[in-house]
């Protein structure tokens, strides 16, 4: 089977996904709250599903969200997501559905919320399922060094029982960016944010890394929060994200449920260089929704004749949020989106540089192959600048400077260069200036420049 470049790695990825370890080591809890709709409700109660993305929690920005507001029955943006299918024989852990992208099985419901569906044909209760499996074209979403990134989303898990739904199993999981270019699984990183299995009304938090079988992450199990209660998941919207936090030594992962840190673990738990490997990178996102394999069978078995069809994992928003290092991420304003937006050359039609700062990461802007390069955004007005998010695609400026003007004629560097490193680069600055640009003077890739967003922020 042939996949893009992007993509070729992923199949094996999954040779990952069995059953995580009730006794995985717990350490203390985290000092940060993700944004919550839950906060006030009682326990086991179905909290109110939001009608927005929340706002960023104090000190953090939002890089990225979807709240999949498409008509009823319509598939997803492919600009900003892409579909996996196939047969679940081919990911490497049991599963025996089909994924695939018909809106019987992936589809927006008209009210907000994005629809993942497990439909059965047959009398064969081990065969004919299909299904829907989905990842971010963006493999963007990490921490830089001394800063904090935050994934969320509200979900409501498929709402079965352990007395239908042996068999189902919905995640909610990140892959780290270095899979796409070659970095084999599990060196690579997997972060599992949300797994249940057979109708359990529960979660497990898992980290995936080193190398497998065994190595420092105990694969293919992984490092794990074991099984959590997660009363009512299966018939409300419930919160579940994790925070990767390099602003802190040792780093740490943290899981959370309804703004609740359930499960923290620290760097120091494996070697550095397995840590770095696993974590300190950008990572894309997935959603998807298993039938049987290796993880359902470990808690008493896949789908038999009571395991119902049709039932569903729905999500109403996921969300990307970043705290810049020294805690800055939440200071100033985002000055550049919407701004009139120019650049040295473009590579085609639609990498026009005003993608750079349209506020999606589903579009982008890229140059022609060659150096220098520069992306340059009016402001309107002079402004004091604090800090320049680079959301970089895969082709990335190794060499660059930041640069302000007041007339777009004569720069004076703020930030520069000769070591960039692509994925989310979050740099602080300190000047003024109406013009703000990226200039390029080596490209990383044999390819030229290309940016998800470039965002300044300041007063």
């Amino acid at each position: 089977m042939l996949f893009d470049r992007q993509d070729r790695h992923l199949r094996a990825s999954w040779a990952h996904r069995l059953k995580v370890g009730a006794g995985a080591l717990i350490l203390a809890v985290g000092v940060f709250t993700p944004a919550t709709v839950a906060a006030s409700a009682p326990a086991g109660a179905a909290p109110v599903r939001p009608a927005a993305v929340p706002a960023p929690p104090a000190g953090f920005t939002t890089t990225w969200s979807d709240d999949f507001t498409g008509a009823a029955g319509t598939g997803l943006n492919t600009g900003t997501w892409k579909y996996d299918t196939g047969p679940g024989s081919g990911f490497g852990t049991g599963e025996i559905e089909t994924m695939t992208n018909s809106t019987a099985n992936v589809y927006q419901d008209g009210a907000g919320h994005l629809v993942l569906k497990a439909l059965h044909s047959g009398s064969d209760p081990r065969a004919g399922w299909t299904s829907g499996r989905v990842e971010t074209q963006a493999a963007t979403f990490g921490a830089p060094a001394g800063g904090v990134v935050m994934m969320q989303a509200s979900i409501q898990q498929p709402n079965v029982t352990t007395a239908n739904g042996a068999g189902y199993w919905p995640a909610f999981w990140m892959l780290g960016s270095t899979l796409r270019s070659g970095t084999p699984w599990p060196t690579s990183g997997e972060v599992d944010i949300l797994e249940d299995i057979n109708g359990r009304s529960s979660v497990f938090g898992t980290l995936h890394c080193g190398t497998n079988p065994g190595g420092p992450c105990n694969e293919s199990t992984g490092i794990g929060s074991g099984e959590h209660a997660c009363p009512g998941c299966q018939t409300g919207y419930h919160t579940y994200a994790v925070q990767i936090d390099r602003s802190v030594s040792p780093e740490q992962i943290r899981w959370y449920l309804d703004g609740t840190n359930y499960f923290t673990l620290a760097a120091n738990r494996v070697d550095a260089t397995t840590w770095a490997n696993a974590v300190d990178h950008p990572f894309f996102i997935i959603f998807d929704l298993a039938m049987g394999g290796g993880f359902p069978d470990a808690f008493g078995g896949g789908p038999n004749s009571s395991t119902v069809s049709g039932a569903s994992l729905n999500i109403d928003y996921v969300a990307v949020y970043n705290k810049a290092p020294g805690g800055g991420g939440g200071t100033g304003t985002n000055l550049s989106q919407g701004h009139s937006t120019t650049a040295s050359s473009t590579e085609a039609p639609g990498t026009a540089a005003a993608n750079a700062t349209d506020g999606d990461t589903g579009s982008r802007w890229s140059s022609a192959f060659s150096d220098p390069q520069w992306l340059q955004v009016d402001l309107g007005a002079v402004h004091q600048l604090s800090h320049v998010v680079l959301n970089w695609e895969a082709a990335y400026g190794k060499a660059f400077q930041l640069q302000t003007s007041s007339d777009g004629t004569s720069w004076t560097t703020v930030y520069s260069t000769t070591s960039g490193t692509g994925g989310v680069q979050d740099l602080s600055v300190s000047g003024s200036g109406r013009y703000v640009r990226m200039y390029g003077t080596q490209r990383g890739t044999p390819y030229g420049y290309s940016l998800w967003e470039f965002q300044v922020f300041g007063t």
